[in-house]
C-alpha cells in the first residue's frame, strides 16, 4: 500500500472527499495503469492509438432519440454480464474467510446474495421488453476487464481475501463521483444503469410479465417487473445497494447495511462507517480483517501443470459451474421456476470442491490453488 493515498482510518471525511481517498485507495492506480498503452504508441513515431470503445460508450454515445427497444434489450444484455462478472471474484473472497461468522464475511456474503438479485432483475427486466438472457455465453474469463468498458484500465481476478482484492472489489463498485479517480477514466456501472432508467422513462415500453421470474433471493424478493414504477425501483434498488446515492452515504443506509462500496471501504479500513460532527469517519465498530485461506490470484489462462487430484478438482467445479449457467439460461427461457431452484442447487454445490483448491498447496509456493470459473464449452 502506497504511503501517500493512505488516510488513517479515524480521519474525518466529508461526502466528496470521502469518495476521493476511498476511490485512491481502492482503484486510481488500477485505472490510470491504461494510460501508457497509447504513450507507447507515440513513442514509435506514430500518433497515440484511441483506446478501443467499449460496448457501453457506444450504447450511450446514441442519441436518447434512437434508444428504442432494441437499445435497452442491448443495454440490458450487457447490465447482465456485468452483475454475472462480480459473483466469482466475491465468492472466492467470501469462500477464503475461515471463520464465516466474522463481520467481513457477513458483509461479503449479503453482497453476494445482492448481486444474484441484481442478476434475477436485469434478466426480468430484458425479459419483459421482449428479450432472452443469455447467461452462459456471458461468462466472463479472469482476469480480464469488466464488461462493456465499465472501468476502462480495471482488471478484475480471482484470489483469496487480502487487502489488494478489497481494492479491487470497491473499484468495481465505485461511485459515479469518485473525484480522485483519472479524469479519462470511463463509464461507471451507476450512470450506465442511470441511462437505461432514463431510457425506459422515455420510451416507456410495453412490459410482459411471460416469462419473468419470482424468487426470494437473499433479503430480496424478486418479482416480475410489470410497470414503469416497478422499473424506476428495480434500478433505484440495484444503484443504491451497489455505490449508494449521490447525495449521502446515509441515503443507502436505510436498511442498516452500508452500501457495497462502503461495505468494502468497512473491511478496508477496519472500522465501520459513522457519521459524526466533524463529517463521515471510519471510527464505528471494529471489523477485523479476516483470516484466509492463501489462494493466489488465478493466472492467465488458468493454472499451468496442476496435478491430477488438482486437475479433477477443477474439472468438477468448471463442470458444476456450467451447469449452474446452463440451467439460468433455461429458467428464463421457460420462465421456470424450479430450473431456477436447480441453479441455485448446483451453485451451493460449488462450495466444497472451491475449499478443497483453497486448501491445496501449489508446489513451492505458500499459496494455494482456487477455483478457475472456466465454463465448458
Amino acid at each position: 500500500m502506497r504511503d501517500d493515498v493512505e488516510r488513517p482510518a479515524g480521519a474525518a471525511i466529508g461526502r466528496r472527499s470521502f469518495l476521493a481517498t476511498t476511490a485512491v485507495a481502492a482503484g486510481a492506480p488500477a485505472i490510470a495503469a491504461a494510460a501508457p498503452a497509447s504513450a507507447a504508441a507515440s513513442s514509435h513515431g506514430g500518433p497515440p492509438e484511441p483506446p478501443p470503445v467499449g460496448r457501453v460508450a457506444r450504447l450511450l454515445a446514441v442519441p436518447e432519440a434512437g434508444r428504442g427497444v432494441d437499445w435497452l434489450r442491448s443495454a440490458l444484455q450487457v447490465a447482465v454480464e456485468l452483475e454475472l462478472s462480480t459473483i466469482p471474484p466475491y465468492l472466492c473472497g467470501w469462500w477464503s474467510i475461515g471463520d464465516r461468522n466474522s463481520q467481513a464475511a457477513r458483509l461479503i456474503r449479503r453482497i453476494i446474495d445482492d448481486e444474484m438479485y441484481h442478476l434475477g432483475v436485469v434478466c426480468n427486466l430484458l425479459v419483459a421488453v421482449g428479450g432472452q438472457p443469455r447467461i452462459r455465453a456471458a461468462a466472463p474469463t479472469y482476469p480480464g476487464p469488466l464488461p462493456g468498458g465499465v472501468r476502462d484500465g480495471l482488471t478484475v481476478y480471482l484470489s483469496g481475501l487480502n487487502k489488494s482484492f478489497v481494492q479491487m472489489m470497491m473499484s468495481i463498485e465505485a461511485p459515479e463521483e469518485p473525484l480522485a479517480l483519472s479524469a479519462t477514466a470511463t463509464h461507471t456501472v451507476g450512470d450506465f444503469y442511470g441511462a437505461m432508467l432514463d431510457g425506459f422513462q422515455v420510451l416507456a415500453p410495453e412490459l410482459s410479465a411471460g416469462g419473468q421470474l419470482t424468487a426470494r433471493i437473499g433479503s430480496d424478493d424478486l418479482h416480475p417487473v410489470e410497470t414503469l414504477l416497478d422499473v424506476e425501483r428495480a434500478i433505484d434498488i440495484i444503484r443504491e445497494q451497489g455505490e449508494g446515492t449521490s447525495s449521502s452515504p446515509a441515503d443507502s443506509f436505510t436498511d442498516d447495511h452500508p452500501a457495497h462500496y462502503y461495505a468494502f471501504g468497512e473491511i478496508y479500513h477496519g472500522r465501520q462507517l459513522r457519521e459524526t460532527a466533524e463529517g463521515w469517519t471510519f471510527t464505528g465498530a471494529p471489523v477485523p480483517f479476516p483470516d484466509a485461506r492463501p489462494m493466489a490470484r488465478v493466472p492467465a489462462g488458468g493454472w499451468s501443470r496442476p496435478s491430477a487430484s488438482v486437475q479433477q478438482l477443477l474439472d468438477r467445479f468448471d463442470n458444476t459451474y456450467t451447469t449452474v449457467l446452463t440451467s439460468l439460461d433455461a429458467a428464463w427461457a421457460d420462465g421456470d421456476r424450479r430450473t431456477l431452484g436447480a441453479a441455485v442447487h448446483a451453485m451451493r454445490g460449488l462450495e466444497e470442491t472451491a475449499l478443497r483448491l483453497m486448501e491445496t498447496e501449489i508446489p513451492g509456493s505458500r499459496s494455494t490453488y482456487g477455483p478457475q470459473f472456466h465454463p465448458r464449452s
